[in-house]
């Protein structure tokens, strides 16, 4: 038998709404869709309360914000531009991520070009090597040529 006090839920019984309860919920769903202000009419017993509800309601308060009444002066609200006020032809500014990244890519290129000219420590290093290796094949090639060329001599003194 397993530690702990709670046991398994397989042999609880089901539970099943009621066709009629279900109905209810419905056509009170369907009516606060249709009609948004007439809870808020019901609930408010007059015009002046409504207006006050409103302007608190606009910013919805949680946890202890809404008890405490304190203005942030540094938080900044997110203000909505109209269409007409957005300029698109202005020159967006780059963040500091992305102006980074432009910068990496141009001192790369630019390296790269350097490079292939031939003017910088590393491609001067790669060109010294492959001269010692061109000059190292071609002695090897001098070498099997005069191997040859004395086989091909012991091969018709014979």
């Amino acid at each position: 038998m397993p530690r702990g006090g709670k046991r398994g839920h397989k042999g609880r019984g089901k539970q099943f709404s009621n066709p009629d309860e279900i109905d209810r919920q419905m056509k009170a769903q369907k009516e606060l869709e249709e009609n948004p202000n007439a809870e808020k009419e019901a609930s408010g017993d007059s015009d002046d309360e409504s207006s006050s509800d409103d302007e608190s309601d606009s910013r919805k308060r949680s946890g202890v914000e809404g008890l405490i009444e304190i203005e942030n002066p540094n938080r900044v609200s997110q203000k909505s531009k109209k269409v007409a006020e957005v300029d698109v032809s202005a020159p967006r500014e780059l963040s500091r991520r992305e102006r980074e990244e432009i910068e990496k890519q141009k001192s790369k290129e630019r390296y790269m070009k350097l490079h292939l000219e031939g003017k910088t420590e590393q491609a001067r290093a790669d060109l010294a090597r492959l001269a010692i290796i061109k000059k190292q094949r071609e002695d090897a090639a001098k070498k099997r040529d005069e191997l040859r060329k004395d086989a091909d001599e012991a091969k018709a003194k014979r």
